[in-house]
């Protein structure tokens, strides 16, 4: 007869959470110039969508290259306005203003591609 611990298996129930809660929410970095309008907008459209399609389960960091160029030049930002989803995986970058809604929401991983696209 084996005895198990008694958190052992609410210790492998509380990890599962945290994976699958980590799964769920979406970490997104938007590297912006200044106060161009470019980056307000792109600012704007990426607040809708998040909204929209991910109320409650996104972290949204704005980050100005001007005022952190050491984070754009680790991230190797060669464009701006640019949106990279850290979580969950895989990474995608996606560079414009993000007025495209469905090239955004495909590219987060959000919508399928429709056929013939």
């Amino acid at each position: 007869m084996t005895k198990q611990h008694g958190n052992s298996g609410s210790t492998e129930k509380f990890r599962r959470a945290l994976i699958e809660k980590s799964q769920n929410i979406y970490v997104l970095h938007l590297y912006v110039t200044g106060t161009t309008p470019a980056s307000a907008r792109a600012v704007v459209n990426i607040k809708k969508i998040c909204e929209e399609h991910l109320q409650g389960r996104y972290e949204l960091e704005v980050i100005d290259i001007y005022q952190q160029p050491d984070l754009a030049k680790k991230e190797q930002i060669i464009a701006a306005p640019t949106l990279i989803k850290k979580l969950p995986p895989p990474l995608r970058r996606i560079i414009g203003d993000l007025s495209d809604t469905e090239r955004v929401l495909i590219g987060m991983d959000l919508q399928k591609k429709k056929q013939g696209l």
